[in-house]
């Protein structure tokens, strides 16, 4: 499918955007998102590779309209799990009495 991001055209097929993003860890996920099998991308990480073009060279939502229109799902970045409370017990300054 031809697109253009950050005015140059480009033909992407939806398999060989998951082959190039075979491999690559995805990182912590800030703002649009792109499920790729698996796994959740930012969509700038994905454009940078598709494109092999800086980051600051396209917007998130051009590669997100590309990405859609392939079939991919877009979505904000899930919201980042709550740390487990820390058990009072553990604190070393929890038994000592106060005054």
């Amino acid at each position: 499918m031809r697109c253009v991001i950050a005015r140059f055209p480009f033909d992407l097929v939806k398999s060989e955007v998951e082959q190039s993003m075979e491999g690559i860890p995805p990182e912590p996920a800030i703002g649009s998102c792109v499920t790729i099998g698996r796994r959740i991308y930012p969509v700038k990480q994905v454009g940078q590779v598709i494109t092999r073009q800086d980051r600051r060279d396209f917007t998130a939502s051009e590669v997100s309209r590309a990405l859609t229109r392939l079939g991919f799902t877009c979505h904000e970045a899930p919201p980042a799990r709550p740390q487990s409370p820390v058990e009072p017990s553990s604190l070393p300054w929890a038994d000592t009495p106060l005054g």
